[in-house]
């Protein structure tokens, strides 16, 4: 048979009792409760901070559904804002506000940083996944894969875990290197296909269209060739202004070079993205100490880089699109 709850008048007096410091004995003779209670009573009060009925996993609370409300109302408020409107409902510490929040599988994580999509970028993708999923097998390897990236000198490109002892965390051999703004950085401009890495050059200065038509003219018909694409070059640009400027569209029609028509705001469909995720995961492990370093490390490093990862991501190409199509034109998780 279940034991009647007691009130909330005892359980206060019983943690009073306690901090004017009774022992639990002594709490137990007088209020006529047993030690063991008392024990209890005073565990919840030391971890949650109060004496009230905690939300209860296998039924409803008013409390948490109060509280799922407030958080898929505003999916970015914090514990902090959350304990702040929940003094009312006596909760005061954060971890019974999690805990509450938790029954019901909401979770804090970081939030992903995905480009803004307006409805008509979510109806460019949406169109061009559906167009070109079915050949998408086919189409995929004899694609030449192209975008930029920025690199910097002491930036944070990726993490970096050590071996440390307690207490060590700011000493130098287990720092990273920063300085202001970067210390600078290097833009390359790169390529690869499912056999390989195509060339990689450093931009010089702000790109323009004149320079980028420079770049295809000195390293795509030659990274092409170099691949085996050249009678079968598809090539794919994000529809950026300098890749849509009348020079370099007509530098393409010259050279007879095949254009994928790409979706803006699409980083998640284009692979060269993660191609430059290994190639700053790989320099940072060097840590190039001066910009000329840098720049040698990134076309050692990307010569380096796996053919067979260059294959495995383009084997992912269906999947994307059909991540696209499944969130109807908004953002996946590649």
């Amino acid at each position: 048979m279940k034991s009647k709850e007691l009130s909330v008048d005892i359980r206060d007096r019983s943690v009073s009792r306690h901090k004017s410091g009774e022992s639990y004995r002594k709490i137990s003779s007088a209020l006529k409760v047993p030690m063991s209670t008392v024990a209890s009573i005073i565990r919840k009060w030391k971890k949650f901070e109060t004496t009230r009925t905690l939300p209860g996993s296998g039924w409803p609370s008013k409390l948490r559904m109060a509280l799922v409300r407030e958080v898929t109302k505003n999916l970015m408020v914090t514990l902090s804002e959350l304990q702040r409107s929940s003094v009312e409902r006596e909760l005061s510490r954060s971890t019974t506000i999690s805990a509450a929040i938790h029954q019901s599988d909401l979770y804090g994580r970081v939030a992903r940083r995905k480009p803004l999509l307006s409805k008509r970028h979510m109806a460019a993708r949406l169109e061009f996944a559906k167009r070109h999923l079915k050949n998408s097998q086919t189409m995929r390897n004899k694609i030449l894969w192209s975008d930029e990236t920025k690199i910097e000198l002491f930036g944070v490109n990726a993490r970096c875990h050590v071996w440390r002892k307690p207490g060590t965390a700011h000493h130098q051999a287990n720092n990273i290197p920063t300085v202001k703004h970067g210390g600078g950085s290097i833009m390359p401009w790169g390529c690869f296909s499912v056999v390989g890495n195509g060339r990689l050059v450093r931009i010089k200065g702000k790109m323009t269209a004149a320079m980028y038509r420079d770049i295809l003219d000195q390293n795509l018909l030659q990274s092409a060739l170099d691949l085996r694409l050249r009678q079968r070059l598809i090539f794919q640009q994000d529809n950026d202004p300098k890749d849509r400027a009348k020079i370099s569209k007509q530098w393409l029609q010259d050279n007879s070079v095949n254009v994928l028509e790409w979706p803006s705001q699409s980083p998640d469909l284009n692979l060269i993205e993660h191609h430059w995720r290994d190639l700053k995961m790989a320099v940072h492990r060097r840590f190039p100490s001066n910009l000329m370093e840098l720049e040698r490390c990134c076309k050692e490093e990307w010569v380096k880089l796996a053919k067979d990862r260059c294959a495995k991501l383009v084997a992912s190409y269906s999947k994307r699109l059909e991540a696209v199509i499944t969130a109807k034109g908004t953002s996946t998780k590649y």
